[in-house]
């Protein structure tokens, strides 16, 4: 069961179907009163979508796994007919990025305002850094941290760092539960 903000703000998120597709998502779901979710889009259990979010499978599919939170301002997106997106559990999308066609693994950090393009593979543990561009079809490889324009390895991830990622994906759900 999705949990969304109380009647008292006044407003729903905005859920459309496409060509007979609607968005589902998994139990324990927080989803903001102005987030959007267009057509073929499928969240697991326990994600949150932020405010101002756009999650649109208007024309191709879009997964997403357990516990992976987007925030604000986000946009998941993918190419007609050649390129879904799959998002992994355990992923913090920061605010105003935008992953369009791609797969994202699981325990991955999006930056903020970080574009990942269409057929770009981000493996397992990486960090795309805040402001990177992931161009399309290229492949960061798990465990290390890509940051500029375009995107390249800068260093390994630390144990520190993946736990705090770790952690991250787990605060999202307790900021939701904030919500009333």
């Amino acid at each position: 069961m999705s949990q969304f903000p109380g009647p008292a703000s006044g407003q729903s998120p905005l859920i459309v179907s496409v060509n007979g597709l609607r968005p589902t998502w998994g139990k324990d779901c927080f989803i903001a009163p102005n987030a959007t979710l267009t057509g073929d889009v499928i969240l697991g259990d326990a994600c949150t979508v932020w405010f101002q979010a756009v999650i649109r499978g208007d024309v191709h599919s879009i997964r997403i796994g357990d516990r992976t939170n987007i925030q604000d301002g986000a946009v998941i997106h993918c190419t007609y007919r050649k390129a879904a997106t799959q998002i992994g559990s355990g992923v913090s999308i920061g605010h105003r990025a935008i992953v369009h066609g791609c797969t994202i693994e699981d325990d991955v950090l999006i930056g903020m305002g970080a574009i990942v393009m269409d057929h770009a593979v981000v493996e397992k543990g990486c960090i795309v850094a805040a402001g990177a561009v992931v161009l399309e079809n290229f492949r960061c490889e798990s465990g290390y941290i890509y940051a500029g324009i375009p995107a390249k390895a800068v260093k390994k991830v630390s144990p520190d760092q993946l736990l705090s990622m770790q952690q991250t994906a787990l605060r999202y759900i307790d900021y939701a539960s904030w919500m009333n």
